[in-house]
């Protein structure tokens, strides 16, 4: 399993997202990316299947089934174990860090600029 000390780039904690509930190819991870970003982020097809291929490499992903459609061969891609790990990982900080932002926030909306209480 690769290093995961550091937070996850968008495009792998979106592919890892779109893989978290079933295996899908690449068409269908690159529509599920598309709902998962309420629209924000579509990957390209070269960076999709870039990103699947280290993904793979980093033991995250592997190929679920293949089968050919209309004589093209089809991947399906599933999370590995590790991947599910990573997953949850990224998942707790990304929450962590959030809950921390909150907290601020509703501190910094009880004190004036110089943070003494309102």
């Amino acid at each position: 399993m690769t290093d995961r000390r550091r937070s996850m780039q968008e495009p792998t904690l979106l592919i890892l997202t779109a893989l978290a509930d079933a295996p899908r190819h690449g068409y269908a991870l690159s529509q599920e990316i598309v709902t998962i970003s309420q629209g924000r982020v579509k990957l390209r097809t070269g960076t999709l299947y870039g990103s699947l291929e280290r993904l793979q490499e980093e033991g995250l992903v592997e190929v679920f089934s293949e089968e050919r459609v209309e004589g093209r061969l089809r991947r399906t891609y599933s999370l590995t174990p590790d991947g599910r790990r990573a997953l949850t990982a990224e998942v707790r900080r990304i929450t962590a860090t959030a809950r921390e932002a909150n907290r601020r926030l509703r501190k910094a909306a009880t004190t004036d600029p110089t943070g003494v209480p309102a």
